[in-house]
C-alpha cells in the first residue's frame, strides 16, 4: 500500500497548479467580466454552458476548421433547387418540322453555354433575343451581347453599343454617338448627340 505523502509541500503545489488553471480558464472565458456585468456577487459563480463543451475556454479556430466553416457557409447560399433532382428531358423543338435524315435530328452538344453563344454572329443573336421571348436561349443571347459591349434600352427595346467615348458622362445620363440595332428595319443604325439615361439601362447581373 502506498505511503501517505508526509508533507503537505507537495499538495500545496498540485493545488496551486490546478488554482492556476482555474483562473486561467475564468480569464479567457470572460466569467468576471460577464459576473460584473450582471451584478453577481463575488462569492457567487456563473458559469456558461460553453464551459461544459470547453472547459478552458473556446479555443480559436486553426486553417482547416475555418476552411470548413467557409465551405459550409457558402453551401448555405448555393443550396439545391428541386429541380436539380429532375429527370432530364428530351428535346422537344419549339417549331416541330420534319427534315431529312442527312440534317442533324438531336441538339448539338454544349449549344445551351454562353461559349456557345459567344461564337455566333451578332445579327444571330439579335435574331434568338427578340424572337425567342422568355426562353433560356434568350438570356444567354442578352448574356452574350453584353459580352461584347451592348447595352439594352428599356425605353425604346433596342441595343446600344458605344461608338466612341461619350463627349458628356454625369450620375444621370452619357451623351455622344452610339450604335443600335433597329429591329424593326432589321439593321444597324448610327445616332449622333443621343442621351441615354441611365434610368432606361438594363443594368442587372446576368451571371
Amino acid at each position: 500500500m502506498p505511503a501517505l505523502p508526509t508533507s503537505a509541500e507537495p499538495l500545496t503545489a498540485t493545488t496551486a497548479s490546478l488554482k492556476s488553471i482555474a483562473q486561467e480558464a475564468v480569464h479567457r472565458a470572460g466569467l468576471q467580466t460577464q459576473n460584473a456585468r450582471r451584478g453577481v456577487p463575488l462569492s457567487q459563480a456563473l458559469i456558461p454552458p460553453i464551459l461544459g463543451v470547453a472547459p478552458l475556454g473556446p479555443l480559436p479556430l486553426n486553417t482547416d476548421h475555418q476552411s470548413q466553416f467557409t465551405m459550409m457557409e457558402a453551401a448555405f447560399y448555393h443550396m439545391p433547387h428541386a429541380s436539380d433532382s429532375e429527370r432530364m428531358r428530351v428535346y422537344l423543338p419549339k417549331n416541330i418540322c420534319q427534315t431529312p435524315a442527312y440534317y442533324n435530328q438531336v441538339l448539338l452538344p454544349h449549344s445551351d453555354t454562353v461559349e456557345f453563344f459567344q461564337r455566333l454572329s451578332t445579327e444571330t443573336l439579335f435574331f434568338v433575343f427578340y424572337y425567342m421571348e422568355g426562353t433560356k436561349a434568350q438570356y444567354l443571347a442578352a448574356k452574350a451581347l453584353k459580352k461584347q459591349s451592348w447595352r439594352f434600352h428599356t425605353k425604346y427595346m433596342m441595343w446600344f453599343q458605344r461608338h466612341e467615348e461619350p463627349k458628356v458622362i454625369n450620375e444621370e445620363y452619357e451623351q455622344g454617338t452610339y450604335i443600335y440595332f433597329d429591329y424593326e428595319k432589321w439593321g444597324q443604325r448610327k445616332k449622333e448627340g443621343f442621351t441615354f439615361e441611365y434610368k432606361y439601362l438594363e443594368d442587372r447581373d446576368l451571371n
